[in-house]
């Protein structure tokens, strides 16, 4: 497959490259046009893309969405007796999609009936749990990849790497889709290396990796494009010639995200509606395309969300006093502080003051270096996490005299990934489902002693009948995909559990 593709131009644009303050701001950018409507075509980005002349085998479709809740679905050929349309049509593929900072409760808030739906067809999880840091740019690369941030190398969406001495902040393209930050292998570059066609649609990474693997079709991200321009180019893709068709598509909105910054995870209604009739378009335009029987949508998100809109503010600098504040010379990873003190610096002395201090407010932040990180959040073997980390705890947010509360959102993410607030949502709909709940019920119906199965096989189901899984890790998805593309055989390293999906398909 050629590594060459097009792409917008708009995206390449250098931008501005903030600090943690900057930050703050970057997260409300883009709703004040939020619309449930279609914006003006005349204003949208252009989408292009590459055609290729591979044999069609496989699809699929992966979508991010940034916000509270995040959608992934997946279309796959099953082998075993397609329905005769889909011998016709001769499509199959995986479609994921992902709406950011979709908390795993949301669905029952009764603001997405339409996407309640679709679990109740299908199935879903009870939650999905983000890797730590939970924020937006490491766990979009953790579900692309199946790897924890320390391995995928994606620490933060802002953070310094002193081996190059040079930083990545997720708002400047130029820098940050530079293919030497981001490592582990998408799911991308393995189903291309498998001989399929890919499509990603603004899905956070980079156009190309370092080893030269792109996407077969690329559209670059662009603020403020429509969820009706995302599924016209979805089903562009999905309407292509045999040969040209993309059996893995991806794709990201951040709208959710955004409002939930701006205005708090309880303050959402009008985004939630708006990307709940994306998946009610979508999921009609595949049933005019006779195509759910062979096409696996799955909705995930990348964390949730907690209200920030009265937090209690922590000063570092009070802690480290006016010399120690003066002596960080860069600070990584909004809402946590990973600390990169002067070289020049007495940093053991800071670093004991800052151990003191969180001894005696437990309840409102801790301190680690690598060595005492935490093993559960598996981010401790980077070198690019900075030497001393002050993580709050939920209801705290890290900041300065001179910052103060300026710039803080009503909604924040980034905190301990056990917290039930940063849980994402999984929802699948479509051949997987199908399999996976047939697979269930002929456990839980067989003649043989209960004890010999598990029971409940890591399922439960709801007083509507919705199959719920019980809850997972997002490093699981990869494999997952990797399975109903049928090239597992083929699927990379990653930190995921082997075998996982067995017990579902």
């Amino acid at each position: 497959m050629a590594s060459l593709f097009k792409s917008s131009p708009l995206s390449l644009k250098d931008t501005f490259s903030p600090g943690p303050f900057e930050e703050r701001k970057g997260l409300l950018s883009g709703i004040d046009t939020l619309s449930t409507s279609e914006t003006d075509e005349s204003k949208q980005t252009p989408l292009y893309d590459r055609s290729t002349s591979l044999s069609f085998c496989r699809a699929g479709i992966i979508l991010s969405v940034c916000g509270f809740f995040g959608l992934a679905f997946g279309v796959f050929y099953w082998l075993s007796a397609p329905p005769s349309s889909a011998k016709a049509l001769h499509f199959d593929g995986e479609i994921l999609r992902s709406n950011g900072t979709h908390g795993a409760d949301y669905l029952d808030r009764g603001l997405t009936p339409h996407l309640l739906d679709i679990s109740k067809e299908g199935l879903r999880a009870k939650f999905m749990k983000p890797i730590f840091p939970t924020l937006t740019f490491p766990n979009h690369w953790a579900l692309m990849t199946g790897l924890y941030a320390e391995s995928h190398g994606i620490i933060a969406n802002n953070f310094w790497d002193a081996e190059t001495d040079s930083e990545f902040h997720y708002s400047n393209i130029s820098s940050c889709w530079q293919p030497h930050w981001w490592y582990g292998e998408p799911m991308w570059e393995t189903a291309g290396k498998a001989g399929l066609i890919t499509a990603n649609l603004m899905w956070p990474g980079p156009p190309q990796m370092s080893s030269g693997a792109t996407p077969t079709y690329f559209v670059p991200w662009a603020n403020k494009v429509s969820l009706n321009t995302k599924l016209a180019q979805i089903l562009k893709w999905i309407d292509l010639p045999l040969d040209e068709r993309p059996q893995l598509i991806l794709a990201y909105e951040p709208s959710l995200d955004q409002a939930g910054h701006a205005t708090g995870p309880y303050s959402q209604e009008d985004t939630l509606k708006y990307v709940d009739t994306f998946a009610k378009d979508l999921r009609n335009s595949l049933v005019a395309r006779n195509l759910t029987e062979i096409v696996d949508v799955i909705f995930v998100s990348d964390h949730g969300m907690t209200d920030t809109s009265h937090p209690e503010l922590v000063y570092i600098d009070d802690v480290l006093g006016e010399e120690g504040w003066r002596a960080v010379k860069h600070e990584d990873g909004w809402p946590s502080m990973g600390l990169h003190f002067d070289p020049s610096a007495n940093s053991s002395h800071y670093l004991e003051r800052l151990l003191a201090a969180a001894a005696e407010n437990s309840e409102k932040f801790s301190v680690h270096t690598p060595e005492t990180m935490p093993e559960r959040y598996h981010f401790a073997h980077s070198t690019r996490i900075a030497p001393v980390y002050v993580i709050p705890k939920i209801g705290y947010v890290l900041t300065n005299r001179k910052e103060g509360d300026v710039g803080l959102s009503k909604g924040n993410h980034g905190y301990d990934n056990n917290d039930p607030t940063m849980n994402a949502i999984f929802v699948a709909h479509g051949p997987f489902s199908t399999v996976a709940k047939a697979v269930h019920y002929s456990q839980s119906t067989s003649p043989r002693p209960r004890w010999l199965l598990n029971p409940n096989n890591g399922w439960y189901s709801a007083s509507d009948d919705t199959y719920v899984m019980e809850g997972f890790e997002n490093i699981e998805i990869y494999n997952l995909i990797m399975k109903l593309l049928d090239i597992q055989s083929q699927a990379a390293k990653t930190n995921g559990t082997i075998g996982f999906w067995d017990r579902y398909l």
